[in-house]
């Protein structure tokens, strides 16, 4: 198995490793988090380091996944992303071997694909999102970058979700329609 490190040691990071040891396919190697807390360890992976250390742990290690999550703003996320990628990082897909993937759907690269959710056909998720645990993306729906489309959320066939978006737990789309702004839990968006 190829080694990645894990960028964030919070709640969301706990979700990720879950997902990339149920998918089997990258073993983790350690977790960037702050300078205080390296030798700590989440779920017994150890914090190996900051980010300042990440120019020099690309070399030994050339798979990245951000497990910082997003509610109030991305903005910390999509700075990591592009540093990530500037360092020569890869950003591999995480699918949760819980989730459904059509075939005929697309991930981009950074983004995790949590346990429950559904990507149906012809589906279209860009890259740095969180599709989380129990979300539905529908036939022919597009999620833009850097989105979190939240625990038991309900993307319709054909809605576009703009860049950026956060689209709250339970929230559910009208069908065909696009998606640019923060939505916020068990609300409709139409």
């Amino acid at each position: 198995m190829e080694e990645i490190i894990l960028i964030g040691g919070g709640g969301h990071c706990k979700s990720v490793i879950d997902a990339i040891e149920q998918q089997a396919k990258y073993k983790i190697a350690g977790i960037i988090d702050k300078k205080e807390l390296i030798g700590t360890e989440v779920l017994g992976y150890k914090i190996i380091g900051t980010d300042e250390d990440l120019p020099s742990l690309q070399k030994q290690f050339p798979n990245a996944i951000i497990t910082i999550g997003q509610i109030k703003s991305n903005a910390v996320r999509v700075k990591l992303f592009e540093s990530l990628k500037k360092l020569g990082f890869n950003m591999p897909v995480i699918i949760s071997r819980l989730a459904y993937v059509s075939r005929h759907a697309s991930v981009g690269e950074g983004t995790i694909v949590m346990h429950g959710a559904i990507v149906n056909p012809h589906a279209k998720i860009g890259k740095n999102c969180i599709i989380n645990s129990k979300a539905l993306i529908e036939h022919d729906a597009i999620v833009e970058d850097n989105c979190h489309i939240s625990t038991g959320a309900i993307i319709n066939g054909g809605v576009i979700v703009k860049a950026n978006t956060f689209f709250g737990s339970n929230a559910t789309s009208k069908e065909y329609i696009t998606i640019d702004s923060f939505i916020k839990a068990g609300s409709v968006a139409k």
